[in-house]
């Protein structure tokens, strides 16, 4: 395709800039080591410049994981230094577990410590807090403001629109829209009127009365784009295209590259690179230690089940995986009968085959408590879209749309869908319908962040509902 091989000329200085801000934020943190020792009369020996290492190493694994150095231009401060703080206290708890472990936290000032996590902590927010005033006010004396333009009366231009009048912060200034089609056949809901044919459009670009110019044309536009892009290509402006389809199925959109040509991903796992690693860590540590802490739970309920019914402790059924690979999904047994053919019925309300134990474990969730197991072997993790029974999963592939794409990330003990009460029995489609528009919503949203939020969202809302039987 002509236009994307054009494209390429327009280039961004995103890259550099996230540099820089990695090359502050670890300057901040080394520097309030520094500083602390120095008040404190510490000698700065061995022992502390091994702390430094392992707080600069779990800082910018955990900046990547929160995604800090992201262009924050049409972000919220707030967000922005939260994540940041947040960002710093993962890298100090990192640290301490990795003193205890290697036996030398006595070695360590409590007070240099303190007083190091203060001082990055003001840091960090300082440069960030002066750097937002610096730009804002740019803006507001109109030394900062970009001018731009928007190429197609579309609902995807209208989008665009949208967006850049809500975030002020952006510090665009939207000189209109150009169009050549009549306006019967403009979009419904433009609010901004046609100030001309593209045309007008890329002849300002040309003498530099436009900085940012959005292509909101349809794909099936192809030849029009290339050679809009083509007269651009002297120009510059920078250029941005806004698909016209598929924009809230996008789970995962971004540029790759086979060879020499340039491909948009539509459905990819958003765990790649560095993303699964985060991911898997994420499993392994929470999924251990919460093993470890509610082991007594789980030789408990394994006593109630042998008391109160006959039959095994533990139930292994079959589940659709990551990729719907077929997993065996751990879980207490709660029923008289061990259901894992390809008819399996779903428990309803007042089901005769739930024991009375295993009413109580279903309706608490208790009964899946062993799929941690499920976790830390890496079949499961502790967050993403519940797996259901391979017999559903053919079921409702049909009927549902992109209800596989929430195969793209491993099936969760807790998710999205279910805090917000989409959990338990599906005895319509349209439930069914909803609990795929949350899963695919966590997956095209994901961050570390996300995990954390649902994980403390399912202490306090998530084991229990009506629906769950």
């Amino acid at each position: 395709m002509i236009f994307l091989n054009q494209a390429k000329v327009f280039k961004s200085n995103s890259n550099t800039n996230s540099v820089f801000y990695r090359f502050l934020d670890i300057a901040i943190i080394t520097c309030s080591l520094i500083a602390a020792a120095y008040f404190y009369g510490v000698a700065l020996n061995r022992v502390y410049l091994t702390t430094l290492l392992v707080v600069l190493l779990g800082f910018s694994y955990t900046a990547e994981a929160f995604n800090l150095y992201r262009s924050w231009r049409a972000g919220k401060f707030r967000h922005m230094v939260i994540f940041a703080a947040l960002t710093l206290v993962f890298s100090f708890v990192a640290l301490f577990i990795f003193a205890f472990l290697f036996k030398f936290t006595e070695q360590l000032s409590r007070v240099v410590m303190t007083l190091w996590f203060a001082n990055a902590l003001v840091g960090l927010f300082i440069w960030r807090l002066t750097s937002r005033l610096y730009k804002l006010n740019r803006r507001r004396l109109g030394m900062s403001m970009q001018r731009v333009a928007i190429i197609g009366a579309t609902e995807s231009g209208a989008s665009i629109f949208k967006q850049i009048i809500a975030h002020d912060e952006l510090g665009y200034e939207c000189i209109g829209f150009f169009e050549d089609r009549q306006p019967e056949r403009l979009f419904d809901d433009m609010h901004l009127h046609v100030a001309g044919p593209i045309e007008d459009a890329v002849n300002k670009a040309r003498r530099g009365e436009i900085d940012v110019l959005f292509i909101a044309l349809p794909f099936k536009a192809e030849k029009r784009i290339a050679d809009i892009l083509a007269r651009l290509g002297d120009t510059t402006v920078d250029v941005h295209f806004v698909p016209d389809f598929l924009l809230s199925s996008l789970i995962h959109a971004r540029i790759d590259h086979v060879g020499d040509i340039d491909t948009l991903s539509v459905f990819e796992s958003p765990f790649i690179g560095a993303r699964e690693l985060v991911k898997r860590t994420e499993d392994i540590i929470i999924g251990s230690l919460i093993l470890l802490m509610i082991s007594p739970i789980l030789a408990a309920i394994a006593v109630g089940i042998k008391l109160t019914s006959r039959g095994p402790v533990f139930f292994k059924q079959a589940r659709y995986g990551l990729h719907g690979d077929e997993i065996k999904v751990w879980k207490f047994r709660s029923m008289t009968v061990m259901e894992n053919s390809n008819d399996v019925k779903q428990a309803t309300k007042n089901d005769s085959r739930i024991t009375p134990f295993g009413g109580f474990l279903r309706r608490t969730s208790l009964d899946e408590l062993p799929q941690f197991i499920n976790v830390v072997l890496g079949d499961m993790s502790i967050v993403g879209p519940r797996p259901h029974a391979v017999s559903h999963n053919e079921e409702y592939r049909k009927k549902v749309e992109f209800y596989m794409l929430r195969h793209k990330v491993k099936p969760g003990i807790t998710g999205w869908a279910q805090i917000n009460g989409w959990r338990g029995e599906t005895d319509t489609l349209e439930k069914m319908e909803k609990r795929i528009e949350f899963d695919l919503l966590y997956i095209k949203h994901w961050s570390l962040w996300f995990d954390i939020k649902i994980i403390f969202l399912t202490i306090f809302k998530g084991f229990t509902g009506n629906n769950a039987y």
